[in-house]
């Protein structure tokens, strides 16, 4: 299959994982649904590396340990963003890692001198936080503003945990492993979580939609890792990160359809100035040499 195509599959099947976290969350708390979401990686990866025979004993555990800290820390709080938002909007806040790391690369450029700082990328990132505004504002009068705190932190976290999939890439680790440690952190994490709220995990007790929204969570998410991951192997960056924002679209469309969910003029605006300045912030990065890009890791 293309690329393209791949990345379009990809996105769309984690809007398919983010319909199916808020219909968990119905039933399940945010930890809850990390757990289960890593069981599922957990299994499917197992297979794929044995299928793959890539071998899963890595050389640098504590690189895994500090990216599933931060991985498992933005899922669950983008969860907890999909569970009190609209759908689009919680899909807006997480995908806005791109700015985050333009704004990383110019607090790193001040910090040495400010020599370097690229104005068309302060003038993206700028724009970019005038388009959160813009989204946030209904939310803020709708008092989901804990919400919308949750989804700005899980997109600040994502852009800390591709910086850390980078690392581990420069490392030689394959994306199997990188993700099968991820989901086995998740399960980890989420159980540990899940028992510190007083939201005890379960492995019984469960009704059929419930069940069902949480194994739609696992596969979702997993085979669009795997569409990600072979898109990102195939294709050219600034492609893949252009056609990625689509699972803001696809999350409206869902929303739309299942929730009756419909973004105001407004909103719809400041989505639009978000996935723009991502794109141009995304296209200077990697014409200043940028480390490679994995849009949506956190999906995994």
């Amino acid at each position: 299959m293309p690329a393209p195509l791949l990345m379009l599959a990809a996105t769309f099947l984690f809007a398919v994982m983010a319909l199916c976290v808020k219909l968990a969350s119905a039933r399940y708390s945010a930890t809850e649904i990390v757990m289960y979401r890593g069981l599922v990686g957990v299994v499917v990866i197992l297979a794929l590396a044995r299928w793959r025979r890539v071998p899963l004993r890595t050389p640098v555990p504590l690189m895994h340990l500090w990216r599933g800290l931060l991985g498992v820390c933005a899922l669950s709080l983008w969860f907890v963003a999909i569970a009190s938002l609209p759908l689009a909007t919680a899909m807006t806040l997480n995908y806005m890692s791109a700015l985050w790391m333009a704004l990383f690369l110019l607090g790193g450029a001040l910090w040495l001198g400010g020599k370097s700082v690229d104005p068309r990328l302060m003038g993206a990132v700028l724009v970019g936080f005038v388009g959160v505004a813009l989204v946030l504002q209904p939310s803020f009068q709708q008092n989901q503003w804990p919400g919308a705190l949750a989804g700005l932190g899980s997109g600040l976290l994502a852009a800390m945990a591709y910086m850390q999939v980078t690392a581990l890439g420069r490392a030689g680790e394959p994306e199997v492993r990188v993700v099968f440690y991820f989901s086995l952190a998740s399960v980890a994490a989420g159980a540990v979580l899940s028992q510190a709220t007083g939201t005890a995990w379960r492995f019984s007790n469960h009704s059929l939609p419930g069940a069902l929204a949480l194994l739609g969570v696992g596969v979702s998410a997993t085979l669009g890792q795997v569409a990600l991951t072979a898109a990102y192997g195939r294709g050219k960056m600034l492609v893949n990160a252009s056609l990625n924002y689509m699972g803001i679209a696809f999350g409206a469309l869902l929303g739309w359809l299942v929730f009756n969910e419909r973004p105001g003029w407004w909103a719809a605006l400041g989505i639009g100035l978000i996935v723009a300045a991502g794109l141009v912030a995304t296209l200077l990065r990697s014409r200043s040499a940028a480390p490679r890009d994995l849009q949506g890791e956190t999906h995994e």
